[in-house]
Protein backbone atom coordinates (compact mmCIF):
# COMPACT_ATOMS: atom_id res chain seq x y z
CA UNK A 1 0.00 0.00 0.00
CA UNK A 2 1.45 3.39 -0.96
CA UNK A 3 1.88 6.13 1.62
CA UNK A 4 -0.65 8.28 -0.23
CA UNK A 5 -3.23 5.49 -0.29
CA UNK A 6 -2.59 4.72 3.36
CA UNK A 7 -3.15 8.35 4.29
CA UNK A 8 -6.40 8.43 2.34
CA UNK A 9 -7.58 5.36 4.23
CA UNK A 10 -6.74 6.99 7.56
CA UNK A 11 -8.65 10.16 6.75
CA UNK A 12 -11.81 8.53 5.45
CA UNK A 13 -14.80 8.37 7.72
CA UNK A 14 -15.95 5.07 9.12
CA UNK A 15 -19.55 4.08 9.88
CA UNK A 16 -18.87 3.59 13.57
CA UNK A 17 -21.09 1.48 15.75
CA UNK A 18 -20.90 3.91 18.63
CA UNK A 19 -22.26 7.27 17.49
CA UNK A 20 -24.77 8.89 15.17
CA UNK A 21 -27.74 7.67 13.18
CA UNK A 22 -25.73 5.06 11.34
CA UNK A 23 -24.10 3.75 14.47
CA UNK A 24 -27.42 3.22 16.20
CA UNK A 25 -28.91 1.59 13.15
CA UNK A 26 -25.94 -0.64 12.45
CA UNK A 27 -26.09 -2.47 15.76
CA UNK A 28 -29.83 -2.51 16.36
CA UNK A 29 -32.30 -5.30 15.77
CA UNK A 30 -35.19 -6.05 13.37
CA UNK A 31 -38.74 -4.83 12.25
CA UNK A 32 -40.30 -2.70 9.53
CA UNK A 33 -39.08 -2.64 5.92
CA UNK A 34 -37.22 -1.08 2.88
CA UNK A 35 -35.19 -1.67 -0.63
CA UNK A 36 -34.26 -5.16 -1.28
CA UNK A 37 -37.78 -5.45 -2.49
CA UNK A 38 -37.07 -3.70 -5.74
CA UNK A 39 -33.50 -3.77 -6.81
CA UNK A 40 -31.68 -2.06 -4.05
CA UNK A 41 -32.03 -4.35 -1.16
CA UNK A 42 -32.48 -1.50 1.20
CA UNK A 43 -34.37 -2.10 4.28
CA UNK A 44 -36.87 -1.01 6.78
CA UNK A 45 -38.15 2.29 7.98
CA UNK A 46 -35.58 4.13 10.04
CA UNK A 47 -36.80 6.44 12.78
CA UNK A 48 -33.81 8.21 14.21
CA UNK A 49 -31.65 5.29 13.22
CA UNK A 50 -32.83 2.78 15.79
CA UNK A 51 -34.54 -0.49 15.02
CA UNK A 52 -36.52 -2.86 17.16
CA UNK A 53 -37.28 -6.53 16.85
CA UNK A 54 -40.51 -7.75 15.31
CA UNK A 55 -41.27 -11.29 14.35
CA UNK A 56 -37.88 -12.82 14.95
CA UNK A 57 -34.51 -11.09 15.07
CA UNK A 58 -32.73 -11.46 18.36
CA UNK A 59 -35.67 -13.40 19.72
CA UNK A 60 -35.84 -15.61 16.66
CA UNK A 61 -34.73 -19.19 16.38
CA UNK A 62 -30.96 -19.44 16.23
CA UNK A 63 -29.89 -22.15 13.87
CA UNK A 64 -26.21 -22.12 14.78
CA UNK A 65 -23.45 -21.95 12.22
CA UNK A 66 -24.63 -24.59 9.78
CA UNK A 67 -28.41 -24.44 9.63
CA UNK A 68 -30.55 -26.77 11.68
CA UNK A 69 -31.91 -30.25 11.26
CA UNK A 70 -34.81 -32.09 12.77
CA UNK A 71 -33.59 -35.64 13.21
CA UNK A 72 -33.65 -37.30 9.81
CA UNK A 73 -35.86 -34.54 8.43
CA UNK A 74 -35.00 -31.63 6.15
CA UNK A 75 -32.37 -29.02 6.93
CA UNK A 76 -33.91 -25.86 8.36
CA UNK A 77 -32.58 -22.66 6.81
CA UNK A 78 -33.33 -19.07 7.77
CA UNK A 79 -33.62 -16.60 4.89
CA UNK A 80 -33.38 -12.98 6.06
CA UNK A 81 -35.47 -10.47 4.10
CA UNK A 82 -34.98 -6.71 3.87
CA UNK A 83 -38.25 -5.13 2.72
CA UNK A 84 -37.68 -2.27 0.30
CA UNK A 85 -41.02 -0.61 0.86
CA UNK A 86 -43.07 -0.40 4.02
CA UNK A 87 -46.29 -1.38 2.26
CA UNK A 88 -44.97 -4.67 0.80
CA UNK A 89 -45.60 -8.04 2.47
CA UNK A 90 -42.17 -9.34 1.58
CA UNK A 91 -42.56 -12.74 3.23
CA UNK A 92 -45.46 -13.54 0.92
CA UNK A 93 -43.68 -11.87 -1.98
CA UNK A 94 -40.80 -14.37 -1.64
CA UNK A 95 -43.04 -17.39 -1.08
CA UNK A 96 -42.57 -18.88 -4.59
CA UNK A 97 -38.79 -19.04 -4.17
CA UNK A 98 -39.06 -20.69 -0.77
CA UNK A 99 -41.56 -23.24 -2.07
CA UNK A 100 -39.36 -23.98 -5.07
CA UNK A 101 -36.26 -24.61 -2.95
CA UNK A 102 -38.28 -26.82 -0.60
CA UNK A 103 -39.66 -28.79 -3.54
CA UNK A 104 -36.22 -29.38 -5.05
CA UNK A 105 -34.12 -29.98 -1.94
CA UNK A 106 -34.44 -31.55 1.54
CA UNK A 107 -34.74 -28.14 3.20
CA UNK A 108 -37.34 -26.01 4.91
CA UNK A 109 -37.07 -22.23 4.64
CA UNK A 110 -37.90 -19.98 7.59
CA UNK A 111 -38.14 -16.32 6.53
CA UNK A 112 -36.97 -13.63 8.94
CA UNK A 113 -38.18 -10.15 8.07
CA UNK A 114 -35.58 -7.51 8.93
CA UNK A 115 -35.96 -3.77 9.18
CA UNK A 116 -32.47 -2.62 8.34
CA UNK A 117 -28.99 -3.44 7.24
CA UNK A 118 -28.14 -3.55 10.91
CA UNK A 119 -30.61 -6.34 11.49
CA UNK A 120 -29.39 -8.30 8.48
CA UNK A 121 -25.73 -8.06 9.41
CA UNK A 122 -26.33 -8.85 13.06
CA UNK A 123 -28.48 -11.89 12.32
CA UNK A 124 -26.06 -13.26 9.74
CA UNK A 125 -23.05 -12.50 11.87
CA UNK A 126 -24.51 -14.27 14.89
CA UNK A 127 -25.61 -17.33 12.92
CA UNK A 128 -29.34 -16.63 12.93
CA UNK A 129 -29.57 -16.88 9.16
CA UNK A 130 -27.84 -18.60 6.30
CA UNK A 131 -29.09 -16.57 3.32
CA UNK A 132 -30.20 -12.98 2.92
CA UNK A 133 -31.77 -10.55 0.52
CA UNK A 134 -29.53 -7.50 0.97
CA UNK A 135 -28.71 -4.09 -0.40
CA UNK A 136 -25.92 -3.70 -2.96
CA UNK A 137 -23.90 -1.94 -0.26
CA UNK A 138 -23.80 -5.19 1.72
CA UNK A 139 -21.63 -6.74 -0.99
CA UNK A 140 -18.99 -4.17 -0.06
CA UNK A 141 -19.65 -3.78 3.65
CA UNK A 142 -19.89 -7.48 4.39
CA UNK A 143 -17.03 -8.90 2.36
CA UNK A 144 -15.42 -10.42 5.45
CA UNK A 145 -18.55 -12.22 6.65
CA UNK A 146 -20.75 -12.62 3.56
CA UNK A 147 -20.44 -14.16 0.10
CA UNK A 148 -22.36 -13.01 -2.98
CA UNK A 149 -24.45 -15.95 -4.18
CA UNK A 150 -25.88 -14.12 -7.16
CA UNK A 151 -27.19 -10.86 -8.57
CA UNK A 152 -30.91 -10.44 -8.93
CA UNK A 153 -32.14 -9.66 -12.42
CA UNK A 154 -35.37 -7.77 -13.12
CA UNK A 155 -36.81 -8.87 -16.44
CA UNK A 156 -33.50 -8.99 -18.25
CA UNK A 157 -31.69 -6.17 -16.45
CA UNK A 158 -29.14 -6.57 -13.65
CA UNK A 159 -28.88 -2.79 -13.28
CA UNK A 160 -31.22 -0.27 -11.69
CA UNK A 161 -31.34 3.48 -11.07
CA UNK A 162 -31.78 6.08 -8.37
CA UNK A 163 -34.03 9.07 -9.03
CA UNK A 164 -34.42 12.47 -7.46
CA UNK A 165 -37.89 13.86 -8.11
CA UNK A 166 -40.02 16.84 -7.15
CA UNK A 167 -43.63 17.95 -7.54
CA UNK A 168 -44.73 20.24 -10.41
CA UNK A 169 -45.70 23.02 -7.98
CA UNK A 170 -42.65 22.88 -5.67
CA UNK A 171 -40.74 25.65 -7.40
CA UNK A 172 -37.73 23.34 -7.64
CA UNK A 173 -36.34 23.16 -11.16
CA UNK A 174 -32.81 21.90 -10.50
CA UNK A 175 -30.90 20.21 -7.70
CA UNK A 176 -29.42 23.43 -6.35
CA UNK A 177 -32.96 24.68 -5.65
CA UNK A 178 -33.13 22.09 -2.85
CA UNK A 179 -30.75 24.26 -0.79
CA UNK A 180 -32.40 25.32 2.45
CA UNK A 181 -35.32 22.93 1.97
CA UNK A 182 -36.47 19.56 3.30
CA UNK A 183 -35.92 16.42 1.25
CA UNK A 184 -37.30 12.91 1.75
CA UNK A 185 -34.72 10.15 1.36
CA UNK A 186 -34.46 6.39 1.80
CA UNK A 187 -32.75 4.52 4.59
CA UNK A 188 -29.40 6.04 5.55
CA UNK A 189 -27.56 3.07 4.04
CA UNK A 190 -29.78 2.67 1.00
CA UNK A 191 -27.77 2.90 -2.20
CA UNK A 192 -30.57 4.20 -4.42
CA UNK A 193 -32.47 5.99 -1.66
CA UNK A 194 -29.60 7.91 -0.07
CA UNK A 195 -25.99 7.12 -0.99
CA UNK A 196 -26.15 7.57 -4.77
CA UNK A 197 -28.42 10.63 -4.43
CA UNK A 198 -25.94 12.24 -2.04
CA UNK A 199 -23.24 11.99 -4.69
CA UNK A 200 -25.60 13.58 -7.23
CA UNK A 201 -26.35 16.43 -4.83
CA UNK A 202 -22.67 16.85 -4.06
CA UNK A 203 -21.75 16.91 -7.75
CA UNK A 204 -24.43 19.56 -8.31
CA UNK A 205 -22.66 21.81 -5.81
CA UNK A 206 -24.66 21.29 -2.62
CA UNK A 207 -22.75 20.95 0.64
CA UNK A 208 -23.68 17.51 2.00
CA UNK A 209 -21.28 17.70 4.95
CA UNK A 210 -20.82 14.30 6.59
CA UNK A 211 -24.15 12.92 5.43
CA UNK A 212 -25.51 10.39 5.86
CA UNK A 213 -23.49 10.17 9.10
CA UNK A 214 -24.48 13.67 10.09
CA UNK A 215 -26.67 16.56 8.97
CA UNK A 216 -25.89 18.15 5.58
CA UNK A 217 -25.49 21.95 5.88
CA UNK A 218 -27.44 22.78 2.72
CA UNK A 219 -30.70 20.86 3.22
CA UNK A 220 -32.66 18.84 5.77
CA UNK A 221 -33.02 15.12 4.99
CA UNK A 222 -35.87 12.96 6.22
CA UNK A 223 -34.71 9.34 6.14
CA UNK A 224 -37.30 6.58 5.84
CA UNK A 225 -37.84 4.09 3.01
CA UNK A 226 -38.69 4.35 -0.67
CA UNK A 227 -42.48 4.31 -0.50
CA UNK A 228 -42.55 6.60 2.54
CA UNK A 229 -40.21 9.09 0.86
CA UNK A 230 -42.39 9.08 -2.25
CA UNK A 231 -45.59 9.54 -0.26
CA UNK A 232 -44.07 12.34 1.81
CA UNK A 233 -43.13 14.20 -1.35
CA UNK A 234 -46.62 13.80 -2.77
CA UNK A 235 -48.55 14.62 0.41
CA UNK A 236 -46.35 16.92 2.52
CA UNK A 237 -45.88 20.42 1.07
CA UNK A 238 -42.84 21.01 3.30
CA UNK A 239 -40.97 18.32 1.33
CA UNK A 240 -39.70 19.67 -1.98
CA UNK A 241 -37.85 16.61 -3.33
CA UNK A 242 -37.38 12.89 -2.78
CA UNK A 243 -34.64 10.40 -3.57
CA UNK A 244 -35.72 6.81 -4.18
CA UNK A 245 -35.11 3.79 -6.31
CA UNK A 246 -36.71 4.18 -9.73
CA UNK A 247 -39.12 1.36 -8.93
CA UNK A 248 -40.84 3.65 -6.43
CA UNK A 249 -41.20 6.92 -8.33
CA UNK A 250 -40.74 6.20 -12.07
CA UNK A 251 -44.45 5.38 -12.54
CA UNK A 252 -45.23 8.95 -11.46
CA UNK A 253 -42.76 10.58 -13.89
CA UNK A 254 -43.83 11.17 -17.52
CA UNK A 255 -41.85 8.88 -19.79
CA UNK A 256 -40.68 11.70 -22.03
CA UNK A 257 -38.73 13.20 -19.12
CA UNK A 258 -36.54 10.10 -19.07
CA UNK A 259 -36.13 10.38 -22.85
CA UNK A 260 -34.73 13.86 -22.34
CA UNK A 261 -32.52 13.16 -19.32
CA UNK A 262 -31.06 9.64 -19.44
CA UNK A 263 -30.53 7.40 -22.44
CA UNK A 264 -29.07 4.78 -20.09
CA UNK A 265 -32.38 4.65 -18.24
CA UNK A 266 -34.30 4.32 -21.50
CA UNK A 267 -32.11 1.48 -22.75
CA UNK A 268 -31.38 -0.40 -19.51
CA UNK A 269 -34.04 0.19 -16.88
CA UNK A 270 -36.84 -2.32 -16.46
CA UNK A 271 -38.84 0.59 -15.00
CA UNK A 272 -38.83 2.59 -18.24
CA UNK A 273 -41.78 0.76 -19.77
CA UNK A 274 -44.01 1.63 -16.82
CA UNK A 275 -42.81 5.22 -16.49
CA UNK A 276 -45.73 7.62 -16.37
CA UNK A 277 -48.30 4.92 -15.66
CA UNK A 278 -49.32 6.51 -12.34
CA UNK A 279 -49.31 10.18 -13.29
CA UNK A 280 -53.10 10.21 -13.06
CA UNK A 281 -52.70 9.53 -9.32
CA UNK A 282 -49.88 12.02 -8.79
CA UNK A 283 -47.30 13.45 -11.17
CA UNK A 284 -43.68 13.94 -10.21
CA UNK A 285 -41.00 15.73 -12.19
CA UNK A 286 -37.51 14.41 -12.74
CA UNK A 287 -34.54 16.29 -11.30
CA UNK A 288 -31.76 13.69 -11.64
CA UNK A 289 -31.08 10.11 -12.69
CA UNK A 290 -28.10 8.14 -11.39
CA UNK A 291 -25.65 6.12 -13.42
CA UNK A 292 -26.61 2.43 -13.71
CA UNK A 293 -26.21 0.60 -10.40
CA UNK A 294 -25.76 -3.16 -9.90
CA UNK A 295 -28.93 -4.70 -8.57
CA UNK A 296 -29.08 -6.15 -5.10
CA UNK A 297 -27.51 -9.54 -4.42
CA UNK A 298 -28.59 -12.65 -2.63
CA UNK A 299 -25.87 -13.33 -0.06
CA UNK A 300 -24.84 -16.23 2.15
CA UNK A 301 -22.97 -16.29 5.42
CA UNK A 302 -19.31 -17.03 4.67
CA UNK A 303 -18.96 -19.52 7.51
CA UNK A 304 -22.08 -21.49 6.58
CA UNK A 305 -20.54 -24.92 6.05
CA UNK A 306 -23.51 -27.25 5.78
CA UNK A 307 -23.15 -29.69 2.84
CA UNK A 308 -26.54 -28.53 1.56
CA UNK A 309 -25.17 -25.04 0.88
CA UNK A 310 -23.80 -25.78 -2.59
CA UNK A 311 -27.06 -27.45 -3.59
CA UNK A 312 -29.11 -24.49 -2.37
CA UNK A 313 -26.95 -21.98 -4.23
CA UNK A 314 -26.88 -24.03 -7.44
CA UNK A 315 -30.65 -24.56 -7.33
CA UNK A 316 -31.26 -20.85 -6.80
CA UNK A 317 -28.96 -19.86 -9.68
CA UNK A 318 -30.58 -22.39 -12.02
CA UNK A 319 -34.18 -21.76 -11.01
CA UNK A 320 -36.69 -21.45 -13.88
CA UNK A 321 -38.76 -18.32 -14.31
CA UNK A 322 -41.75 -20.06 -12.72
CA UNK A 323 -39.86 -20.18 -9.42
CA UNK A 324 -40.21 -16.40 -9.15
CA UNK A 325 -43.93 -16.24 -9.96
CA UNK A 326 -47.09 -16.57 -7.88
CA UNK A 327 -50.22 -18.39 -8.90
CA UNK A 328 -53.14 -16.65 -10.60
CA UNK A 329 -55.03 -16.40 -7.30
CA UNK A 330 -52.30 -14.31 -5.62
CA UNK A 331 -53.38 -10.71 -5.04
CA UNK A 332 -50.30 -9.24 -3.37
CA UNK A 333 -47.14 -7.62 -4.71
CA UNK A 334 -45.29 -9.73 -7.23
CA UNK A 335 -41.61 -10.46 -6.78
CA UNK A 336 -39.66 -7.69 -8.48
CA UNK A 337 -36.94 -9.91 -9.95
CA UNK A 338 -37.19 -12.78 -12.38
CA UNK A 339 -33.79 -14.46 -12.14
CA UNK A 340 -30.61 -14.76 -10.08
CA UNK A 341 -27.32 -14.88 -11.99
CA UNK A 342 -23.81 -15.66 -10.69
CA UNK A 343 -21.96 -12.70 -9.22
CA UNK A 344 -19.20 -11.64 -6.86
CA UNK A 345 -18.15 -8.65 -4.79
CA UNK A 346 -16.24 -7.34 -7.82
CA UNK A 347 -19.55 -6.70 -9.57
CA UNK A 348 -20.29 -4.07 -6.95
CA UNK A 349 -17.30 -1.83 -7.68
CA UNK A 350 -19.68 1.04 -8.63
CA UNK A 351 -20.95 0.95 -5.05
CA UNK A 352 -17.40 1.16 -3.74
CA UNK A 353 -16.90 4.22 -5.94
CA UNK A 354 -19.94 5.87 -4.36
CA UNK A 355 -18.60 5.15 -0.88
CA UNK A 356 -15.22 6.55 -1.91
CA UNK A 357 -16.81 9.74 -3.23
CA UNK A 358 -18.67 10.17 0.05
CA UNK A 359 -15.42 9.37 1.93
CA UNK A 360 -17.09 6.76 4.09
CA UNK A 361 -16.38 3.14 4.82
CA UNK A 362 -18.04 0.48 6.89
CA UNK A 363 -16.69 -0.64 10.22
CA UNK A 364 -15.22 -4.13 10.05
CA UNK A 365 -18.06 -6.42 11.11
CA UNK A 366 -16.18 -9.71 11.17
Amino acid sequence: MTEKHSERRRTRRTFLATTGVLGAGFLAGCTGDDDSGNGDGDNGTENGGSDTENGGGDNGTENGDDGGTTGDGPTELTFILNPAESDVEITEQYRPIFEYLESELPVTIEPLRASSYAATFQNLRSGRGELADTSPSAAIAGQDILDVVGIRVAFGSDKYFSLITTTPDSGVEQLTDIQGEEMAMGSTLSVSGTLAPLTMLKDAGLDIGRAPDGDPPDFTPRYSDHSTARDQLINDPSIVAASTGAFSTAPHVPQEQFDEMSQDFVEISSEYEGAGSATDEAQLDLLAVSDPLPRAPIMARSDWEDPVRSDVEETLLNAPSEAFQHGDDYEGDELWFSDVVPGSAEDYEPIQQILDELAIEFKDLS
